[in-house]
Order: C-alpha cells, then structure tokens, then sequence
C-alpha cells in the first residue's frame, strides 16, 4: 500500500483482491450519493451540487463499475472455476446474471443521471433508482463475504499475480510488484 499527503491510499495491483474490495466500497459511496439525490433532487432541483453530484456518478459507473465487472467476470471468476473453489460454478453464474441486471438498471438509470447533470432536469425515477441502490449493496454484499474470503483461500499467488495484471492491464497502468 502505497501512502500520499492524506494518509492510505488504495491498494496496488499487486494485491487485486483488496483492490476488488476498494472498488466494492466505492460503488457504495456512489450509491451513497444517489441516495442523497434522491432527497436533495425534490427540494433544490438540478442545483450546481446535484449537477456535479450526477456527474460524478455517471463518471464512476460509464468507466470504473465496467472495468470491476470485467475484472470479475473475465478473470476472477474463471480462476475460481479454475482452481476447483468450491460451489464456484454457482456463484459465478449467480453473479453474472446480476451484473447484467445491474448494467440493464444503469442502462435505464443514466440518461436521468446525464439530463441532471447538464441542468435539464431535475428528478430521478425513484422507484428505480432505490432498485439499482439495493441491487448493489446486496451483490457487494455477498461478494465482501463470500466471493472474496472464497478467492483468499482458494487462488494461489500465480494466480492472484495473474488477476493483478490483466486488472492492470485493462486500466492501462503498469503492474508494480511489492518490494
């Protein structure tokens, strides 16, 4: 872990399954921040901070959700298959499917999300907007405490040193290995 001016920054590359579960917590701040729109949108409209608070969202789910899911998707859960963890079969198929229910919900979501953010509307579907929230929490959820303790324990260091360059790779940034 490298440190900056503010203390601890997010973890390095070479140590993906914490990255995965930095991500994890920074969906759920994003989802924080949809929450709190929610209220805010009805009472000030698309004001400058619900503008930026939209497009803030908009820019962590159009790039860093994708680049998670894939990183799942295309090379954590394959490991897990690979290496026999046990009821990973399930679990990936499970988690599949409600990434792509969580796509189809933003899919539906962000046009909302772009017309606050340029100051041309100012509400959300609510009804959707809290179903796209608890779909997340719920998946990040059960990914904290089962697909991640899971990986832990069933992926070898090749392995995890795998994960961490392709995630490296897709973000286009070196892969730095620990000291």
């Amino acid at each position: 872990m490298t440190h900056g001016l503010l203390g601890a920054v997010a973890p390095g590359f070479d140590r993906p399954l914490d990255v995965l579960e930095a991500c994890h917590g920074r969906i759920a701040k994003q989802c924080d921040t949809l929450e709190k729109m929610l209220a805010h949108l009805p009472a000030h409209g698309a004001d400058v901070q619900a503008q930026q608070a939209a497009r803030a969202v908009l820019a962590y789910f159009d790039t860093a959700a994708v680049h998670h899911h894939d990183d799942e998707e295309r090379n954590l859960f394959p490991l897990l298959e690979q290496a026999g963890a046990p009821g990973a079969c399930d679990l990936v198929e499970a988690l599949t499917l409600e990434h792509d229910e969580l796509a189809l919900l933003w899919r539906r979501l962000s046009p909302a999300l772009r017309q606050v953010g340029a100051g041309a509307a100012d509400a959300l579907d609510a009804a959707l907007t809290r179903r796209f929230i608890a779909l997340n929490r719920c998946h990040l959820e059960f990914e904290n405490t089962h697909v991640l303790p899971l990986a832990r324990q069933a992926l070898g260091a090749a392995d995890v040193e795998r994960l961490g360059r392709a995630m490296a790779a897709r973000r286009g940034v070196p892969f730095a290995e620990r000291p």
